[in-house]
Parts: C-alpha cells; structure tokens; sequence
C-alpha cells in the first residue's frame, strides 16, 4: 500500500492548492509592480490601490505586495507594459485578451499559438473592440453572440487556454 497514507494526500492536495496561488500571485504581482511604475510608488493612486486590493481579497501576504510595490519602483527587471489583443473564436465571437508582459512579441507569439490550437483567429485592432465598451478597465459587450452548445465548449476550453498563460490579465468575450 505504498503512497496511501494521509501524508502523502495533504502533501499532492496542497501541492495543487500552491501552484493555483503561485499562478495567480505572480499575475498579481506583474500588475502591482506596472500599477507602482505608473504612480511613482503612491499607493494611495487609484489604479495602484485597486490592484492592492485586488492582492488582498486572493489573500496575497502583505510583504509580497510591498515588494511588489518596490520592485515597480525600482525599475528592477524588464519594463511591464498592458496590451491589448482582440480576437475571433468560435462562432464567430469577439474576444479582448489584456496582458501584462515585458516582451511584447513572446506574448503575441503564444496567443497566436493557443488561438490556432482551438481554431480561433488574432484580429488587428479595433476589429473587436468594436463590440465592447471599456470602463475602468473592465471590458462589457455592447452586444451579445449566441453560441450553439459545441461552440460554448469549445470556447470554454480556448479561455481557459488562455487563462493558464502567466501574462494574461484577463479575457472578456461577448458570448451570450
């Protein structure tokens, strides 16, 4: 009965449960330390106090988010920038991806590759954006596509591939 005690349970469980947290921590940090850059390090600026918040309700300990915030100022590493990327899915869905990425090509380059993967399309900007409004941040259809049952699945399955990308913030689609 090799690897069946209690031990080895709690240790694979929270194996699992760790590498969700480092997955989220490490987006939330990249956009803690481009919040910091942009606002010199004044936590009480809107954007960079939203994002701490954001840290805060994911549990994120309190000296992670200062070194965050120092990290940003500092200007350690490589320069962080947003970008927006707009694409097409399955039946012909809109899809706004923002990512937060020091090398603007390796991020294009994986999207381009995830999107093929699920036979979904990148579109040049301002081809989907078209079907979205942005309020402080938040992407919100202007419209909505109806999706047949298959099609759901498959862009389930596209988001989520998305979504497992470190550098990828957050994806907004207009799917009904």
């Amino acid at each position: 009965m090799s690897g069946h005690n209690k031990w080895s349970k709690i240790k694979h469980k929270k194996a699992a449960t760790d590498a969700k947290k480092s997955k989220i921590f490490g987006k939330l940090v990249r956009l803690i330390q481009t919040e910091s850059r942009q606002a010199f390090g004044d936590t009480s600026a809107p954007n960079l106090r939203a994002a701490i918040e954001k840290a805060k309700k994911e549990n994120m300990p309190a000296d992670n988010i200062d070194r965050a915030v120092k990290k940003g100022v500092g200007g350690e590493g490589g320069e962080m920038e947003s970008l927006t990327y707009e694409a097409y899915g399955p039946g012909g869905v809109a899809i706004i991806i923002v990512a937060l990425t020091d090398n603007r090509n390796k991020a294009a380059a994986e999207l381009k590759h995830i999107l093929s993967k699920h036979s979904a399309s990148l579109a040049a900007p301002g081809a989907a954006s078209w079907a979205f409004t942005n309020k402080d941040g938040a992407w919100i259809p202007n419209q909505t596509t109806t999706l047949s049952d298959e099609d759901i699945e498959k862009l389930e399955r596209l988001v989520d591939d998305i979504e497992e990308n470190d550098e990828v913030q957050s994806v907004s689609t207009n799917a009904e």
